[in-house]
């Protein structure tokens, strides 16, 4: 079978570094600006990662960890 998250290597988190950290809005039917960062990862590929929670301090060339999963939404 195919793998969930295949820009992480097969590992359970990964680290990258922020490139760019900007807000977008959700899928229809919903309406917000998410909090979003793309990450170049130590494999070399590039993903855009949800920011949780309220509030953050990013900013591009922060150190971040990224785990697997999808944000619905």
């Amino acid at each position: 079978s195919k793998v969930k998250t295949a820009a992480l290597k097969g590992s359970p988190q990964r680290r990258g570094v922020c490139t760019r950290v900007y807000t977008t809005t959700p899928k229809k039917p919903n309406s917000a600006l998410r909090k979003v960062a793309r990450v170049k990862l130590t494999s070399q590929v590039e993903v855009t990662a949800y920011i949780p929670g309220e509030g953050h301090n990013l900013q591009e060339h922060s150190m971040v960890l990224v785990r697997g999963g999808r944000v619905k939404d």
